[in-house]
Parts: structure tokens; C-alpha cells; sequence
């Protein structure tokens, strides 16, 4: 429409001349984005993007859509259609419109009244075990056999479902579900959604087979299938998830890292006016890249054809086999093909460079820092690369430094040296997550310390304190004619469920009562919603698990410059513990993890040497110095521990 309509003249004219136009960023201001997609969605009964919506000055909504064409066609009204009846109706009969616009926010209003309260009273607790059960037979039915994911096209990724498989299969030993999630996680890396050039992931794929992406980038995407990724590989061991991680954070550290450290937003689908231009390929230009005889080899590899995949053209892919597959069937060795793929990806990435690039959305905003963070800290944990630990602590203090106010308030985006917008309810728990996944990454208790600030601000500021749960703006915010909490997930973990998942966790590592109350009172308010169709409350169910677990903590006691401790840290990060908290007590830390949590002082290293603490409910088990007993405990599954 930007093209099509805002930059034409003719539009131009009409809206200058009888209406305020006002382009709204929806990653900047999603609470605006929501409560519009909501009036939307009550009007026409659908929604999507580009949203329009038109507001009387009272900023009454009373017409919206999605996509208008200039002027009418296929059956749809055209924008100036549009524009030039409302302006005569407006000019006309004024008053209908305001009243149209007053019963359609109070019809709103009384509808997410209803929402927001949820189960107000938490009445009937956490649900017990069944409510896990049946979300994994509905993932089950809605699996797709033959491609992985679930549903139809369009697929997206949603790792949080995932995540949420994986933690289930390894609690009830349920294979099922673990080769749900390899299934898909192959299939995806394999289609065309995945950059097999210069990585990464696309946003999702428009058919069922993985094999045409919408081509934007997302930051968010590719920091929460980094995550699913690298449990996939604690779990299985499988070297194809640690790579396609690390390749992840390969695309990030290129493209999408700020000169200070910060991350990027996204990266468009087009560029020189056409969707994937750049990522697609002829023959003739891989030729032209690699020569005659690689190109046929590159071709036969990622399933290039003459008359192409896409529009004419060829997006690389592995659907047909992967490399190892692959040269089992040509009978060539395994690492002689790979030696060559990688050979052939360097060389057609600098030919691709030399195109024009897709625009970059080089905002940073707080919420997806947040969950980058996480990931990066997770890989440093998962792979034992302290690289990543260093990029994600460039991350986290450019996020402490420039994006919170001078009183302590967390902003929600920065660009161009301007911080500005009071951060959301997901900046404040990305955050959170972020942060304390850094800190178990480092043992550095100063991400620990800045995880807990956050806490209280979150607890101060969006707290719904009569109903429960949290609102997804600050009480200090913009008033909008509502004030909503969104429950469920959509490509983007709920703020609600994540809050619940972080605030146990803290509360088990801080040992503090209260909180533990606030995030089992906030999964009990939810807990209908989520009752009503479990999938789409996948975050949620992963912070069930983890209250159903009963609060497991690892504590390592011991000197910083224990050789055997630093070797048992390893050992713990690398583990797939998803319900655990890992807590590093330096010995002598006064000022650091033991002024934040003096109940780690009971629990030193024995007779000096590295200590490991397993506990379950503030009860630990006899601690150890032995490796190898560590080793066994972790073995024996995360819900002995």
C-alpha cells in the first residue's frame, strides 16, 4: 500500500485535504497495534497487515481493514473509494459516525473486561498434569506427517511449541513428541525458509512443504529457533541442531549487530521492489558464481532446476536429502561433500553481496534484544563458546545503559542515539529471561542483580492488583480506551506466560515465598484460558512444568580458580534442564551472589573443593564433590533431580 497508495499524489491530496494521516510503527507501539487489530477484527471479522482504521478526532474508531488497492478491483473497495465516501458521510451525518465509534469501544471495553479477569481468583489453582497431556494429543492430530510443523500452509515456525514438546518428552518419556520436534526442526533447516547461503531464518513458510519463505527476517524468530534448536541438541547430541544455532549467530553477529553491540529488528522480504529478489537464483547466475561443473554438483545438491522453484527462479534447498543422505546415495564421503558445500556457499554469498540488499529496520527494540540474549546466552551454555556469552553481554549492557530512564524505568526502543516509548510487559520478561540465562552463562551476578531490578518493576508496573496477571502497559503509559493483557501466543511467547515461567524461577533462586505466590497465582488466572485450547498457550504450559517440577536448583560452591569447578559448571550448562535454576556461589563473594542471596552461604564448598547442591523444594540432597556423581545425576534425567 506504501507504494501503491501513500506515495501516490492523488491519495496524497485526499488525505491531506480531509484527514490526519498518522503511520503507526506496530513494533514500536504494539499496545496501539493490538487495541486496532482488535476493532478490526469486530468490524470485518478478520485482521492482518497493512492495518487501516479510521478514528474520528476523538480518536473514536468507527471503519477499518486490511489491504485497499488504490481504486476498486477484484471485488475489493479501493482506498480513495474509501476515503471519498467517509468524507461525505462525516461531512453529512457526523454524529452517526461518533456514535458509531462510542458502541464500538463499548463493546470492546466490556469484552476485554472479560478477558482481563481471567479466573480472578485463581479459584481453581494450577490445573493438574491432564491439561499437559492433552495439549500434546492436539499437537499430535494437527501434526504433519509428512512435513513436520503442524497445520497448513502457511506455517510458521512457533519454536515455543517446540520448546514446549521437547520439555514434555523428556518428563513423561514420550518419544512421540521428541520426534515431532526433530521432525520438524529438520524440515525446516531443509526447505527454503531456511538461508542456506547466508543463514538464518525467514518468517514462514507459505506452503506446507517449507520450500517458499515470506523472506523477511525477524530477530525474534531466529533468537527463539536458536533456543529450540539448541535444546533439540542437549537432548539427542545430534551435531545438525548445534550447527544450524550456530549459524543462526552467525547471520546476527554479520548482519544484524549493531556497531555497539545492540540488535537489529528485521530485514525486509524485497528489495528493488520485488519479494526475494534477493535471495533466489538462475542457473545461469550460479554459473556464473561457482563455473560449469560446480554448478551442476550445486544444483543437483539444492535442487536447482532450469524452470526454478519460485517465480521462475531457484530458492536453494535440501528437501531432496541432507548432505550426509545425500552422499551416501552418490557414494561419495560424507565430509568431502561438506568441505564442498561450504566451498560453494562462500562463493555464491559473495556473489549475492553484490546485489542490493533487502532494507534493514535498524531499530533496537528492548523485548527482542531481550530474547536474543537469551539465546546467545544459551548457546554459551549449550556449546561451551564464550563468544557467545560476549556478544550477549554487548547486548545486555547497551540494553542497561541507553534504553532505561534516569529513573530506573526501561524504555522500549532505540534508534539513532534516541531512546524513547515506556517498554511493554514483554520488554520488562524478555528481558528478565535474557538476563537470567546470562547469568547462568557467566556466574556473573551482576545480570542476576539487574534481573531482580526488573522484577520489581514489572511487579510495580503492570500488575493487575484486583484481577490478577499483568497488563500488557505500564500504569504510567499512554491511556488508550483500553487497557488489555493478551494470554495466548502468537509468533512471539505471551508476556503473561513467560512472566510466570521467569517469576518462579527467580523465586526459586532467591527463595522468595511471594513471588513464588505471584507466578502461581498469575498461571491459576490463566489457567481457563489456557484450559479452552491448550496449543495456543504454549509458554504457559512450559511454566506449568516447570511449577509441577517443584522448584529444582543446582547450586556449585567452590573457588573461581577451580579448575574442577569451572569443569562441573560445564557440565550442568550443558545438560537439558529446562525446569532447573542454576545458581554459581564464588567462595568469598561477599558483595556479589551472596548480597543478593544470603541462603547460598549454607551451602559452601566441602573441605574446598568443588560442591554440587541438588534441590528440590528448598530440600537438597547430600551435596558432592565427585564428577562423576554429577555426571550420574544429570543422566539420570532432570525429574529425579
Amino acid at each position: 500500500m506504501e507504494r501503491e497508495s501513500f506515495e501516490d499524489q492523488e491519495v496524497a491530496k485526499l488525505l491531506n485535504d480531509h484527514y490526519v494521516a498518522i503511520k503507526v510503527d506496530r513494533e514500536e507501539r504494539p499496545d496501539i497495534d493490538a487495541l486496532y487489530m482488535s476493532v478490526c477484527q469486530a468490524l470485518t471479522g478478520s485482521g492482518g497487515w497493512p492495518l487501516t482504521v479510521l478514528l474520528t478526532p476523538e480518536k473514536k474508531p468507527f471503519y477499518a481493514g486490511t489491504y485497499f488497492p488504490k481504486r476498486q478491483m477484484f471485488g475489493r473497495i479501493g482506498l480513495m473509494d474509501v476515503l471519498e465516501q467517509i468524507h461525505r458521510k462525516w461531512e453529512q451525518d457526523g454524529e452517526a459516525l461518533d456514535k458509531l465509534g462510542d458502541d464500538l469501544l463499548a463493546d470492546l471495553q466490556s469484552l476485554d473486561r472479560k478477558n482481563s479477569l481471567g479466573d480472578s481468583e485463581g479459584s481453581g489453582g494450577i490445573p493438574g498434569e491432564e491439561l499437559l497431556h492433552e495439549a500434546y494429543e492436539l499437537y499430535h492430530r494437527q501434526f504433519d506427517e509428512d512435513y513436520g510443523g503442524f497445520g497448513n500452509a502457511p506455517k510458521f515456525p512457533s519454536p515455543h511449541n517446540l520448546s514446549f514438546l521437547l520439555a514434555y518428552s523428556q518428563t513423561y518419556n514420550q518419544p512421540e513428541a521428541l520426534r515431532m520436534v526433530e521432525k520438524t526442526l529438520e524440515s525446516m533447516y531443509r526447505g527454503g525458509m531456511y538461508d542456506h547461503v547466508g543463514f538464518g531464518f525467514a518468517r514462514y513458510s507459505t506452503d506446507r512443504e517449507w520450500l517458499v519463505p515470506h523472506f523477511e527476517k525477524m530477530l525474534y524468530d531466529n533468537a527463539l529457533l536458536a533456543i529450540a534448536y539448541l535444546e533439540a541438541y542437549q537432548i539427542t547430541k545430534k551435531p545438525l541442531y548445534a550447527e544450524v544455532a550456530e549459524q543462526i549467530f552467525a547471520y546476527v553477529e554479520r548482519d544484524m549487530t549493531s556497531p555497539e553491540g545492540a540488535f537489529y529488528s528485521a530485514e525486509d522480504a524485497d528489495s528493488e521492489g520485488v519479494e526475494g529478489k534477493f535471495y533466489v537464483f538462475s542457473r545461469d547466475e550460479i554459473e556464473e558464481a561457482l563455473g560449469l561443473e560446480d554448478m551442476h554438483s550445486y544444483c543437483h545438491v539444492y535442487g536447482i532446476t532450469p524452470e526454478g522453484n519460485f517465480e521462475g527462479e531457484n530458492i536453494p534447498n535440501l528437501l531432496r536429502d541432507l548432505p550426509d543422505e545425500m552422499a551416501e546415495r552418490l557414494g561419495m564421503n560424507p565430509l568431502g561433500l561438506r568441505t564442498r558445500m561450504e566451498e560453494w556457499r562462500e562463493k555464491l554469498f559473495a556473489y549475492r553481496e553484490q546485489r542490493v540488499h533487502p532494507s534493514k529496520d535498524d531499530k533496537v527494540l528492548t523485548s527482542w534484544n531481550g530474547l536474543m540474549i537469551a539465546a546467545l546466552a544459551k548457546g554459551a551454555k549449550t556449546l561451551q563458546k564464550p563468544e557467545y556469552a560476549k556478544a550477549a553481554i554487548a547486548a545486555a549492557d547497551f540494553i542497561w545503559d541507553k534504553l532505561r530512564r534516569d529513573d530506573g524505568r526501561l524504555l522500549a526502543r532505540y534508534r539513532d542515539g534516541e531512546s524513547a516509548i515506556p517498554a511493554y510487559l514483554d520488554d520488562y520478561t524478555f528481558m528478565i529471561w535474557g538476563l537470567t540465562e546470562l547469568y547462568e552463562a557467566t556466574g556473573q551476578s551482576v545480570y542476576l542483580e539487574r534481573a531482580l531490578t526488573l522484577k520489581d518493576g514489572l511487579l510495580e508496573l503492570f500488575v493487575d492488583k484486583e484481577n490478577g496477571g499483568f497488563f500488557f502497559t505500564g500504569h504510567d503509559g499512554e491511556e488508550l480506551p483500553i487497557r488489555s493483557k493478551e494470554w495466548y501466543d502468537g509468533a512471539l511467547p505471551s508476556g503473561n506466560s513467560v512472566a510466570a515461567k521467569l517469576l518462579w524461577k527467580l523465586s526459586v533462586m532467591s527463595q522468595d515465598v511471594e513471588l513464588k505466590m505471584v507466578a502461581e497465582h498469575t498461571a491459576a488466572v490463566m489457567a481457563a484460558a489456557a484450559s479452552a485450547y491448550p496449543p495456543g498457550y504454549a509458554m504457559y504450559l512450559q511454566a506449568h512444568l516447570a511449577m509441577a517440577s517443584g522448584g529444582r536448583e543446582w547450586v556449585l560452591s567452590g573457588k573461581r580458580e577451580d579448575a574442577a569447578l569451572h569443569s562441573m559448571l560445564a557440565q550442568v550448562q550443558q545438560a537439558y534442564l529446562p525446569d532447573a535454576a542454576l545458581l554459581v556461589n564464588w567462595e568469598g563473594d561477599a558483595e556479589g551472589i551472596l548480597r543478593l542471596l544470603p541462603h547460598l552461604a549454607d551451602k559452601p564448598a566441602i573441605n574446598g573443593e568443588a560442591t554440587a547442591y541438588i534441590c528440590k523444594n528448598f530440600a537438597c540432597r547430600a551435596p558432592v564433590t565427585n564428577m562423576e556423581a554429577v555426571r550420574e545425576l544429570l543422566v539420570s534425567g532432570h525429574r529425579e533431580v
